[in-house]
């Protein structure tokens, strides 16, 4: 893993991994849905934040750097978690179906019924 030296606030230094490491690390973590390690780079992400202090213009660089470089893992974890999101809303649903809170009428268990006419022209 590449690290980084960065500034904290309190003037000391610390090695960091590289912002594209910890995207890409995002992202398989959600893929195989470890909330544990989600949960650890969450804090991680958030400590950073608070406490990471660009001491210089080359400090300021880096940080642009990595993000450029990271660019791209960030689209792919956007996409994860999209998918994530819409799994979740799935089970929700089904879940709610299956303890009758959730009824489907007609129109929504078939909703191409309406949209084909007799001789299958639209």
């Amino acid at each position: 893993m590449t690290r980084t030296r960065a500034a904290i606030a309190g003037g000391k230094e610390l090695e960091l991994p590289e912002l594209k490491e910890l995207v890409c690390e995002a992202s398989h973590a959600l893929a195989r849905l470890d909330s544990k390690r989600l949960e650890e780079l969450a804090l991680s992400c958030q400590a950073l934040n608070r406490e990471l202090v660009p001491s210089n213009s080359a400090a300021r660089a880096d940080q642009a750097r990595q993000a450029r470089e990271a660019s791209e893992e960030m689209v792919v974890f956007a996409r994860v978690m999209e998918a994530t999101r819409a799994n979740l809303n799935v089970m929700k649903r089904l879940r709610e179906l299956r303890a009758g809170r959730l009824e489907y009428g007609e129109a929504q268990m078939r909703p191409w019924a309406g949209t084909v006419s007799g001789n299958g022209n639209h």
